[in-house]
């Protein structure tokens, strides 16, 4: 598989898989079968996997932990801290904590559960503004030293907070939501990502599904899918937002390919550092993602895609409003 480098020198699968999916509840009824999907994802070349402790919590990662014990050195694992929950007992007690403590006991946690020595990409999942940049950087930055963690990651954080950390602690990477339909880091993030070498690994590359031309106006979610909870995925918006993803298939049509691998491959497209990070349970769908890198997405293309974008008017927030002030998006 195809390699790119995150900051100085991370260097990591040109896709990454996010693990959220495989148990972000407390049960995870598949296991054997998720880590089943795992191991083949190592075995067709992917060394980039994705987790945090709020997955679950904690379930996560342990299934992560489980999924790679013989097979450490094959993988790197990106982990987050902060959000607030208790390390005793496992209770997410809403909102974040990025208190100093907090921070090292998260990461104490997480060590274990993933059965590991160290964590190639810490991230902090969410800016909280109770604690200074410099103190989270800071921290990190020890953990570092001591060899805990290798590289110092930030999520959803706006242009400031980065400067702030990076003065302390180089981040390594961003993560971020960017895709065809969710655009807005273009404006302020690229150029301070470009300017202090950080790569981005943008999740939800494939706008939840939505952007793979198998969900229209008339698929019905099931009561426990958040996304029929998502502005942007009512059946007037998503009616709306289907002419992105005729767009894409225009494209599609003419490379043999699917929508799903040319959403993939213009992002790849905008910048060498960038790293998109897509989620699957199945691998089928896993083999038609990284199937996205034989694609040779032409500038015409590139062109035809810009074109068409700028005449479409995305309807409908990427998130419930009370989420996204939760979160401090």
């Amino acid at each position: 598989m195809q390699t790119r480098k995150l900051g100085r020198d991370f260097e990591v699968s040109a896709l990454s898989l996010g693990c959220m999916g495989y148990g972000k509840s407390r049960d995870i009824p598949d296991r054997p079968q998720m880590i089943e999907l795992l191991h083949e994802a190592v075995d067709l070349g992917m060394d980039f996997f994705d987790t945090a402790e709020v997955y679950g919590p904690w379930t996560n990662e342990e299934m992560v932990g489980q999924a790679f014990a013989d097979r450490r050195h094959k993988v790197k694992i990106a982990t987050k801290f902060g959000w607030d929950i208790d390390q005793d007992t496992g209770e997410h007690r809403g909102g974040v904590n990025s208190k100093p403590d907090q921070i090292r006991r998260a990461v104490e946690g997480s060590l274990k559960r993933l059965r590991t020595d160290y964590i190639d990409l810490l991230y902090q999942h969410r800016v909280d503004p109770e604690v200074p940049m410099e103190d989270v950087a800071g921290v990190v930055k020890d953990l570092i030293a001591e060899g805990k963690v290798l590289h110092f990651g930030l999520s959803e954080a706006g242009a400031d907070s980065i400067r702030r950390a990076h003065a302390v602690q180089p981040v390594t990477a961003l993560q971020s939501e960017y895709s065809l339909w969710t655009r807005e880091p273009e404006a302020e993030i690229f150029p301070t990502l470009e300017e202090l070498g950080i790569g981005l690994v943008p999740f939800s590359p494939l706008g939840k599904g939505f952007l793979t031309g198998k969900i229209d106006a008339d698929t019905a979610f099931s009561g426990d899918d958040f996304r029929g909870q998502i502005p942007r995925f009512t059946s007037e918006a998503r009616k709306a937002n289907q002419a992105l993803v005729d767009l894409l298939g225009s494209v599609a049509a003419r490379h043999g390919a699917t929508p799903a691998q040319i959403a993939l491959a213009w992002l790849l497209a905008q910048k060498p550092w960038i790293v998109p990070l897509f989620g699957t349970r199945r691998l089928e769908r896993f083999n038609e993602n990284i199937g996205a890198l034989s694609v040779t997405i032409t500038d015409s293309d590139l062109q035809e895609i810009a074109v068409g974008a700028r005449s479409i008017a995305i309807e409908g927030a990427r998130y419930p409003e009370a989420m996204l002030k939760r979160s401090g998006l």
